[in-house]
């Protein structure tokens, strides 16, 4: 089983991402018909108070690595996915486990997901002095 406090142990970014890539497909089933389930769980209190927590305990970064701010479109993705099942039997150690959360872009979110890099931010080059000045 995945978890958190191993995740952490992988400094880069792309160490993070390959860990946690799932490689789904477009299509697959998850939650199909029963999404309804998932969404009242996602509006939840409880949710909403677990959700800022992890937040601010990876200081709204993409997979907790600093410098990659989350600005918009903030994603707690569950490490070990979650089923219907777990929502049905409330089994909290799965659903709000610290160790089976993290916090990313929707756009990685839907990489991990869907093992296409296309989805990655790309990430910037420093700007320097005269770099756009070729005969310099």
């Amino acid at each position: 089983m995945k978890t958190y406090t191993e995740l952490m142990t992988l400094r880069t970014f792309d160490e993070r991402y390959r860990y946690l890539r799932t490689l789904s497909r477009v299509g697959d089933e998850t939650f199909g018909s029963n999404r309804w389930l998932n969404q009242i769980f996602y509006k939840s209190p409880e949710w909403l108070r677990f959700r800022t927590d992890i937040f601010i305990r990876d200081n709204a970064c993409d997979l907790a690595i600093e410098g990659r701010d989350i600005f918009e479109n903030g994603v707690i993705h569950h490490i070990e996915p979650i089923t219907v099942k777990d929502i049905l039997d409330r089994n909290v150690s799965k659903l709000l486990n610290p160790e089976n959360v993290i916090t990313t872009t929707y756009r990685t979110h839907r990489a991990i997901h869907y093992g296409d890099e296309t989805f990655l931010a790309v990430e910037f080059t420093e700007r320097k002095s005269n770099d756009t000045i070729p005969w310099r």
